[in-house]
């Protein structure tokens, strides 16, 4: 036996130093007593677990590569789109205001998902809470019954009945309890359920909107192309308009500067003035037209909002301030997309005191519109716009215009004008326009 240890020492130190043992495979005593060598070395698992990563990211980079490529080949096709309509302006002007439609479509069922979610979201809250409350007495009785379960059986038929008693009444409420928490249980899931599906309901939206959205700037840019074919007069006129907003001091001052520089618009205006008796509402299926098909009288109770949320603060209300407001404030989500509602030239573009920017429409007839508290305005001077074309974008958060009425979110500030004075809106609203106020 010492001789078997003493060999075994022996060709394990020869092993160690990296020798062959004596005797290729050594006595069958000597191998007996040698361990086991591990068949797999500790090790031997992270060249597998690193091939398998990469693997991984490789397949990722390959996922990231083919959206990239989608996306892409959709951009490339949408831009071929934007060139064979390009020589249409009539055909590029129903893309814009049919895509401004669908935008503002989604936006809509955006909010109203969002609306569903908020009591969804409540009830879920008030369950939860059911359901601990509910926890806490289960899990008291159970330590009781626990505790009678652990106590010696009685020897005594008194206590036997005594046990038996109070098992009793306590059966009867865990049996409602239990029934209780079943209910809420299954009231829980239907609800998690209605939030998991609303929430899909909004990814969906939301993927449909971005590829909207994109097709909505490619138009928007390839219009401007078209209208920004004098790029001097252009500037031009910015520079003049920049110059009169300097010297107005009041947005009557600014509206009768701007309109004494634009005799053509006004002509136009004039002429559409006559025909408010005789409104041709079949003219505003016409994409192509160059002056409003209607008369902005004549419009009543007809135009959209031109941003979907809800109403802030209304025209005549207090401004907080000692004065009273002179247009409508609508409150909308972040970064919406606004329309024009009316046809109309662009007087004026840019920023304008404490309006920050400012967009003006000469309606025709000696009527003006005016949006205020935009991000980003994307029509130019002098272009003419159609009902529901867009014409701006909402900011991420309150703009300038928001100030007033102390609201978190964006804020559109839309005010009408009659021969530069503010007139009350609300009878150009249609109804299911003016009957979005917030609760």
């Amino acid at each position: 036996m010492v001789l078997a240890l003493g060999a075994a020492a022996s060709a394990s130190a020869q092993t160690n130093s990296g020798e062959t043992p004596a005797g290729a495979a050594g006595p069958p005593a000597v191998r007996a007593q040698l361990p086991a060598a591990p068949s797999v070395s500790p090790t031997s698992d992270r060249p597998k677990a690193d091939a398998d990563a990469i693997k991984q990211r490789d397949q990722e980079l390959d996922a990231t590569r083919q959206k990239e490529r989608e996306s892409a080949e959709s951009q490339a096709k949408l831009r071929r789109e934007m060139e064979s309509l390009a020589a249409d302006r009539s055909a590029l002007n129903k893309q814009l205001i049919d895509t401004a439609t669908r935008v503002r479509d989604l936006e809509a069922s955006i909010e109203a998902t969002q609306a569903r979610l908020k009591p969804l979201d409540e009830q879920e809250a008030v369950l939860r809470k059911s359901l601990d409350e509910r926890r806490v007495a289960v899990v008291e009785i159970l330590a009781v019954l626990q505790r009678v379960g652990h106590q010696p059986q009685p020897e005594d038929a008194l206590q036997a009945v005594r046990t038996a008693i109070t098992l009793g009444g306590m059966v009867p409420g865990m049996r409602a309890e239990a029934d209780a928490l079943a209910g809420d249980l299954a009231d829980l899931t239907k609800i998690r359920k209605g939030i998991i599906g609303e929430h899909e309901r909004i990814a969906r939206d939301l993927d449909v909107l971005g590829r909207d959205q994109l097709r909505l700037n490619l138009l928007i840019d390839e219009r401007q192309k078209k209208e920004t074919a004098s790029g001097e007069a252009l500037e031009a006129e910015r520079v003049r308009a920049a110059d009169l907003a300097r010297q107005a001091d009041s947005l009557k001052s600014l509206i009768a500067k701007l309109e004494s520089g634009l005799p053509a618009a006004n002509r136009a205006a004039r002429t559409v003035e006559e025909d408010a008796t005789r409104p041709n509402l079949a003219a505003l299926n016409d994409p192509g037209r160059l002056t409003p098909a209607v008369a902005f009288a004549a419009t009543r109770g007809r135009l959209r909002w031109p941003v979907n949320g809800v109403k802030v603060s209304d025209f005549g209300t207090s401004d907080g301030l000692g004065g009273t407001q002179k247009g409508l404030s609508i409150g909308s989500r972040a970064n919406a997309q606004i329309t024009s509602p009316c046809d109309g030239w662009v007087v004026y573009a840019g920023t304008f005191r404490s309006y920050g920017q400012l967009l003006i429409l000469n309606a025709g007839g000696g009527y003006h519109v005016l949006l205020a508290g935009m991000e980003r305005i994307s029509v130019d001077l002098g272009q003419f716009v159609l009902t529901g074309e867009p014409v701006a974008v909402m900011g991420g958060g309150a703009q300038v215009s928001a100030a007033a009425t102390k609201s978190k979110q964006p804020v559109l500030y839309v005010e009408f004008r009659k021969d530069g004075t503010p007139i009350d809106p609300s009878p150009w609203w249609a109804t299911n326009e003016g009957e979005k106020v917030r609760g």
